[in-house]
């Protein structure tokens, strides 16, 4: 087939062009799309940062492009592909591949982004039991010396597999940042039938809990309904429920910290 036919094919959607000169049926997910890389490099690619934590069920960054490491062939990073040059990273097999070991991927997203964003990816590799604590402070040991290193550091000792989304891991950091009591995570409360209500942040002894509340969670009217049950048998129970939206964690900090601590005050 001619490079006009196929141009043909792509603009009439029977043909998808994944890299330059290999085309797909339709559009291919991750794995087709490294395995459409190895054919453009002639040979196997090796996928790190967040590729890499999208195949270990960690990526909280939503990450689009491919990342993957410098195959030696003189690559250049190109749209929808980022070659990196990575000295001494260990490689594990993953989904058939080879990628960064998830402690490494881990520490070395955490070294890229914004705080906020660093302890929910180190909360997220440890909730998808890729790595342990262990591994992630190794991997920080390995990485000593590159920039970004101190902070990941200082957050490590905060990272907490119980994190369910990488919001309440940022709900989290504000609590910490501003000194507060750090909250027990996905506290169970037993309601006066038995049933037994979960709530994101808990200070038991207080008696004060805090939710981060979603957009989609609230995607239908009967979630929502379930939802405000919930908070009512739990009020019924002598709780206090703080909300917490996302304008709070990330337009408010301050206040978010204040409406906690006045709570946690009231309830001594």
């Amino acid at each position: 087939m001619t490079r006009q036919q196929l141009d043909v094919q792509v603009g009439n959607g029977g043909l998808v062009r994944v890299w330059y000169g290999v085309y797909a049926a339709a559009e291919p997910n991750l794995l087709g799309r490294l395995a459409a890389l190895d054919v453009f490099m002639g040979r196997r690619a090796v996928a790190c940062m967040g590729t890499a934590a999208e195949l270990y069920g960690f990526d909280v960054q939503n990450t689009t492009a491919v990342h993957v490491l410098d195959p030696g062939v003189r690559m250049r990073s190109t749209t929808g592909l980022t070659v990196h040059q990575r000295t001494g990273a260990p490689l594990q097999r993953v989904a058939g591949r080879l990628a960064t070991a998830p402690a490494w991927t881990a520490v070395e997203i955490a070294r890229e982004v914004r705080r906020p964003r660093a302890l929910a990816t180190l909360d997220a590799a440890l909730r998808s039991r890729c790595c342990t604590q262990g591994e992630l402070q190794r991997a920080v040991l390995e990485q000593r010396g590159r920039r970004g290193i101190v902070g990941v550091r200082g957050l490590l000792p905060y990272a907490d597999p119980r994190a369910e989304s990488a919001m309440e891991s940022e709900a989290r950091l504000v609590m910490i940042d501003h000194a507060l009591p750090l909250p027990v995570l996905q506290h169970e409360i037993r309601g006066r039938d038995g049933q037994l209500w979960r709530v994101d942040f808990a200070w038991p002894d207080a008696r004060v809990a805090a939710e981060y509340d979603s957009i989609d969670w609230h995607a239908g009217r009967d979630a929502m309904l379930r939802d405000k049950l919930r908070w009512a048998r739990i009020q019924e129970l002598g709780w206090t429920l703080i909300p917490i939206v996302v304008h709070d964690v990330r337009g408010d900090p301050a206040g978010l910290a204040q409406r906690i601590a006045a709570q946690l005050h009231r309830a001594r």
